[in-house]
């Protein structure tokens, strides 16, 4: 049984995962869009709320929400709490990242009304949220206790930095 819930946990952590690096990308587009023409824009407006409330509905909440489910139902089967450090930041990435979920569905909302917040390179920026938060949970998950607090820290610190320049770097060949 342990097997099943754990290929299936992962397997609900990838959708989650895909939906939340796709949402935002759609994001782009959108933002994107409302340089466009009224007639275009207006035409791409309309397929991004519908490519968008799809992905939501169909893939990012039902997996996010199997993902917990699964996640709980395996920590009580593994005997984890609290006291276990490793598994204590993994369920506090997991918070902040239902954090960020939360944030793209109200972003989602936004844009449906007509509410702009970000610009296109902002959008990206926080595209790459999603990515940090993966590096975190699987690096925990695999060390567990292995691995130091500050070179994890080290790390997502790098990555941060890494996923920046790239972001400028992309900007910049796009210009």
């Amino acid at each position: 049984m342990y097997f099943y819930l754990k290929a299936t946990h992962i397997i609900f952590v990838v959708t989650w995962f895909a939906a939340l690096f796709y949402m935002p990308r759609l994001f782009v587009y959108d933002i994107e869009a409302r340089e466009k023409e009224p007639l275009e824009r207006d035409i791409l407006l309309k397929q991004f709320r519908i490519m968008q409330r799809r992905l939501w509905l169909g893939i990012a909440t039902p997996s996010m929400l199997i993902t917990l489910v699964l996640g709980t139902w395996l920590s009580i089967v593994l005997g984890l709490d609290f006291s276990v450090q490793w598994f204590t930041l993994k369920v506090a990435l997991v918070a902040l990242l239902i954090v960020y979920h939360v944030a793209c569905h109200k972003t989602m909302l936004d844009l449906a009304d007509n509410k702009v917040s970000f610009t296109s390179q902002g959008m990206r920026m926080f595209n790459e949220i999603a990515t940090i938060f993966l590096f975190g949970i699987v690096f925990l998950v695999v060390y567990k206790n292995t691995i130091s607090l500050a070179y994890g820290i080290g790390g997502l610190l790098g990555l941060i930095l890494i996923l920046t320049i790239g972001i400028k770097l992309y900007k910049r060949l796009r210009n």
